[in-house]
């Protein structure tokens, strides 16, 4: 959405698109996993009065048409990209199979992983986690708002402390809504690190799997140690 009230920012979303070609380049696999949210929220309908399932079912939609608008950027850059969606959606992009992401990945192409997990009720934060796990990826990042992992909303309270490691149970037992706690659950089960940065910084991305310090590391509490 970038400074947009809704829709597609073009020059955010070719900024992105530059972004991931970057690692693509570098030989990294990278897969990305897209919201709805500046399209349609599922969610906030559901509150409203609509069918849970229905509001659900068009806010997966509406990632499909940011998977889209994606991979369109990144192959005006020459990048190699498929979009795999979880809902059959067959004229416009694969379906979701875990064993052909990884030929596309091991091929070097950019995966964008499209429609949540298929189901309602649950997040693309779920998502992109179960994602993560199935393709065995080293590091989740999710690209926010915020610069990392605060003890409360710095928007609202200026004196928020911004953490630059923190445990997934203290993730989770805190509530800090960075990320939902199925998501974060799911990551600390399978040992997988996050790393939460403001999507509107540029070359933060380049720099995190750099392994430069950017944002808030999430780990095991054992890597606490």
């Amino acid at each position: 959405m970038g400074r947009e009230p809704h829709g597609i920012d073009m020059s955010m979303l070719r900024r992105i698109a530059a972004e991931v070609k970057e690692l693509a380049d570098l030989g990294v696999q990278t897969a990305v996993v897209v919201g709805g949210g500046n399209i349609f929220r599922g969610e906030g309908l559901a509150r409203a009065g609509m069918d849970r399932v229905t509001a659900d079912q068009m806010g997966m939609l509406a990632t499909v048409i940011n998977a889209l608008a994606l991979q369109d950027a990144l192959e005006r850059l020459g990048a190699g990209v498929r979009v795999m969606s979880s809902m059959a959606v067959r004229a416009v992009c694969e379906d979701y199979i875990r064993r052909r992401a990884l030929r596309h990945l091991e091929k070097g192409r950019v995966c964008i992983f499209a429609a949540g997990t298929g189901n309602p009720y649950l997040s693309t934060d779920t998502a992109a986690s179960l994602r993560a796990v199935e393709i065995s990826a080293d590091l989740l990042i999710k690209g926010t708002k915020v610069d990392g992992v605060y003890s409360a909303d710095p928007n609202l309270e200026p004196d928020a402390k911004r953490y630059e490691r923190i445990s997934h149970d203290q993730l989770i037992g805190a509530r800090l809504g960075v990320m939902d706690s199925t998501a974060a659950v799911m990551c600390r089960d399978n040992n997988l690190p996050i790393r939460v940065y403001d999507v509107a910084s540029p070359g933060d991305l380049l720099r995190i799997v750099k392994g430069e310090n950017v944002g808030t590391l999430v780990t095991s509490a054992a890597d606490q140690g």
